[in-house]
């Protein structure tokens, strides 16, 4: 088929490239003619495991290209994807800005009919203004179909979610773009769900709202299980086995973050509001994720006492491992509040770093992980990349002013940490 995709940031790129990848002819279109200009001579802006292969195969293939111009990508295609960001604003609503901006254009561009997709993740009732602000601003008066198929990508593994996706989401107001859309979404095997448009808007917010609750959930049991001397990983691996909840998102930390999880929970708590409902358990979500990082500074300033002058290592920037985002992530978050109370950061991220300088100064960023450590007071573990796993205990002890590591993913073990000398300290053991 042939398809256009509009935005080609996370959702953007993975999606057309995944989608060219199994025979469709995609063009993505990017207002940021930088960016689009690194695209066609074969770069990615973002780091997202596998996708920099698949990108160069399907542009030599000819089945994937690029440009900036919104016109062309309408006009050459029959299914156009809405793929731009939807930001959150101070009060928790989304930003539905790029959206109108993007339908406006798709309106001015069409001239015989299209299905326009909204991928973005956006309130429930979009469909709606999509749907109006097109035939408002459709000078040909063409006939159209606005679909809403959300995304179910998980950064770091976006590029297996979408090839092999637990399921479709496909909300139509008409049957005329089902055959369409199914034929897209065929070649990837999984179970297409076809709904009314509200209730596949909704479903997005449902399971990320769900899925934090999952995190705020284990987060608090890690409270009682060190009040009571337990282990929350053993307490999650005994819970999970039950079907019915499942071993994912059952890890406790330092609180969840990301581009997605905290806006969409904000978002999905405002929209309830707007019909008249106040989501009373979504607020205590996001109270145990706020207070579970205070709690973790708290850690370090009940072992080192006095934060002001002293240096500190971290490792992990990302707001998770196998990405380079460092958007609301809690890592930043964490080093911003050490250096509130004074310390000094040497930091490292495999993927992270060059983005990470746009957010956080005054800090030594250093390449190797294993020299991270030099000349510090202590180590802190903030993302959960498994490279991070094989740090060199042995030299990390030796260049450490005292062998403190505080680690808040829970990477190692208590009980062998402790055998080898160090001051460890965890999350809920």
């Amino acid at each position: 088929m042939k398809l256009t995709i509009i935005g080609t940031g996370y959702v953007g790129l993975v999606t057309g490239t995944c989608f060219a990848e199994v025979g469709h002819h995609v063009i993505c279109v990017d207002n940021d003619a930088a960016k689009v200009k690194l695209l066609q001579s074969g770069g990615i802006p973002i780091y997202e495991p596998g996708l920099e292969e698949l990108v160069k195969k399907n542009v030599a293939a000819g089945r994937l290209s690029f440009t900036n111009s919104t016109a062309e990508g309408v006009k050459k295609s029959d299914v156009i994807f809405i793929a731009v960001p939807t930001p959150p604003q101070p009060d928790g609503s989304v930003d539905l800005s790029f959206i109108e901006r993007v339908a406006r254009d798709i309106a001015g561009a069409m001239t015989e009919y299209k299905i326009v997709v909204d991928k973005s993740t956006v309130p429930v009732k979009t469909g709606e203004k999509v749907s109006e602000t097109i035939k408002r601003y459709c000078k040909a008066q063409v006939d159209f179909d606005v679909v809403s198929n959300p995304e179910f990508l998980r950064e770091g593994f976006a590029v297996g979610d979408l090839m092999k996706p637990d399921r479709v989401v496909i909300g139509v107001r008409s049957q005329r773009p089902v055959a369409a859309m199914k034929e897209v979404y065929t070649p990837f095997n999984a179970p297409i769900i076809i709904t009314d448009i509200n209730s596949a808007e909704l479903i997005k917010h449902a399971a990320n709202s769900f899925l934090a609750l999952k995190i705020s959930y284990i987060n608090a049991i890690s409270i009682l299980c060190e009040a009571a001397g337990a282990n929350v990983e053993q307490v999650a691996h005994g819970i999970g086995l039950d079907e019915r909840i499942g071993r994912r998102f059952l890890n406790a930390g330092i609180g969840f973050g990301g581009s997605c999880f905290p806006k969409d929970l904000s978002a999905f708590i405002k929209i309830s509001e707007q019909v008249g409902y106040e989501f009373k358990l979504l607020k205590e979500v996001q109270r145990i994720n706020s207070e579970q990082m205070e709690r973790f500074v708290k850690k370090i300033t009940d072992t080192l006492w006095v934060l002001k002058d002293k240096k500190i290592g971290v490792l992990g920037l990302a707001f998770k491992q196998n990405t380079d985002d460092v958007r609301m992530s809690p890592a930043i978050d964490l080093c911003q509040r050490l250096q509130k109370e004074g310390a000094s950061l040497r930091v490292h991220d495999p993927k992270a770093m060059d983005k990470a300088k746009s957010v956080l100064s005054n800090v030594t960023y250093v390449d190797d992980m294993n020299d991270v450590a030099e000349d510090c007071d202590a180590i802190v573990i903030a993302t959960e990349w498994d490279e991070f796993k094989k740090l060199d205990l042995d030299r990390a002890k030796k260049l450490l002013s005292h062998p403190i590591m505080f680690d808040g993913r829970n990477l190692f073990d208590r009980a062998e940490m402790e055998k080898r000398g160090w001051v460890y300290k965890s999350v809920g053991r």
